[in-house]
């Protein structure tokens, strides 16, 4: 009886244990924030990537993740929650006519757009994931530089 008693606790344990430890890998927040945007007009529209060359995606067809939130006050902020311990890199598009895509003149978009770790954006300076990209090992707070041509 003690025995059985001891097996019964042992695998409750050990199926209780594995729950708690599943549910602790790689639970992880990014929050992601823009300021200074040149109006409120719009939505900020936040991609998250994960896989070497997604970025750039003009198409918005290679994100992980994406989510589309309001401005307040010439600011905007996002939380991506539950990402496993990895790579990431975040795109930030001022959609200020709401379609979803990055609209452009001639050549060069004419809504703000960023990313993370880029300060300017240009022909010798064009978005690329390994650039871009960073690593989560905690939950993280980034800051996106909006830039406007």
């Amino acid at each position: 009886m003690k025995n059985t008693s001891k097996i019964v606790v042992l695998s409750a344990l050990s199926i209780f244990s594995s729950f708690v430890y599943a549910n602790n890998i790689g639970n992880y927040s990014l929050t992601v924030k823009v300021e200074g945007l040149r109006n409120s007009e719009g939505m900020v529209q936040f991609a998250l990537y994960n896989k070497d060359d997604t970025i750039p995606d003009e198409q918005y067809k290679k994100y992980y993740r994406k989510q589309t939130v309001n401005i307040n006050n010439g600011s905007s902020y996002v939380i991506f929650n539950d990402l496993p311990k990895g790579r990431y890199a975040v795109n930030a598009l001022h959609d200020e006519n709401m379609d979803g895509k990055i609209d452009k003149g001639f050549i060069l978009p004419i809504e703000g757009i960023g990313f993370t770790n880029y300060t300017s954006i240009g022909l010798g300076n064009r978005p690329n994931f390994l650039k871009a990209s960073f690593n989560i090992t905690t939950n993280e707070i980034k800051f996106i530089k909006i830039i406007y041509f």
